[in-house]
């Protein structure tokens, strides 16, 4: 008698989900569409990396107002529309490995995020590493020069495609979403961390080091445990295709 058994995962990680086992969603709930709305607020608001910098550093002003004006009357009409992730009236995406188009909408939003997560990520790391080798402070100064070259990079890259979860087909989104959402988990978890330990830790280069330290190792924990699938949506989503022996 033939031997039937699921198909040894190619990954990694500790757990995985098939795809054929997922529960369809043929329409998405209000509260869910909803709850996606400050999600691309947020997303969209901080995209001005220096802006964001002084938002942190010297608090709200009317620059931020003004530009948190047109992002929620840009981002509120798109997900009116639908054309937000998330706030679709159904699931663009069914099966997560099927080959359909990307809308439009979807590889901007994402490419933004890319931008933003990395140059954060990036921007502080380098501050942070030339704070403890010089004993000087040029965190002001790295955004203005470097925030937009870096984010600008990603969302070139965005723009042809060649990022996860920005690409032409969304065939990849079973593996291309835990990239995406791994990465985004490691900097939201890392960066108001850091932003607690820069209030509570004196300036100097022993509370330097341990700034840098915590940084960089809640960045890699975090993504280890985005790797194994331990994370929300960082499970990779299998065809969950039967191999007969």
């Amino acid at each position: 008698m033939p031997d039937i058994q699921p198909k040894k995962a190619a990954t990694d990680a500790i757990y995985i989900e098939l795809d054929t086992e997922r529960k369809i969603r043929h329409r998405n709930k209000t509260y869910y569409r909803v709850l996606h709305w400050p999600i691309w607020i947020f997303t969209f608001f901080i995209a001005p990396g220096p802006l964001t910098f002084d938002l942190f550093a010297h608090g709200f002003d009317t620059r931020m107002l003004v530009w948190l004006s047109i992002v929620l009357v840009a981002t509120g009409i798109a997900g009116l529309r639908g054309k937000l992730p998330g706030s679709e009236p159904s699931p663009y995406i069914i099966r997560f490995t099927e080959d359909r188009p990307n809308p439009l909408y979807r590889r901007v939003c994402y490419t933004l995020a890319w931008g933003e997560v990395v140059a954060f990520a990036v921007l502080n790391l380098v501050g942070m590493a030339y704070a403890v080798w010089t004993g000087e402070w040029r965190m002001r100064q790295l955004y203005d020069a470097g925030y937009f070259p870096i984010a600008g990079t990603m969302w070139t890259l965005g723009a042809f495609g060649l990022l996860p979860r920005v690409k032409p087909s969304t065939k990849g989104e079973g593996h291309e979403r835990r990239y995406f959402y791994g990465s985004v988990w490691a900097v939201t978890i890392a960066q108001p961390i850091l932003w607690l330990l820069w209030k509570v830790i004196p300036v100097g280069h022993t509370g330097d080091i341990a700034k840098l330290s915590a940084f960089v190792v809640i960045l890699a924990v975090v993504g280890q445990m985005s790797r194994l699938g331990l994370l929300p949506r960082t499970r990779p989503i299998l065809p969950g295709e039967w191999a007969v022996d």
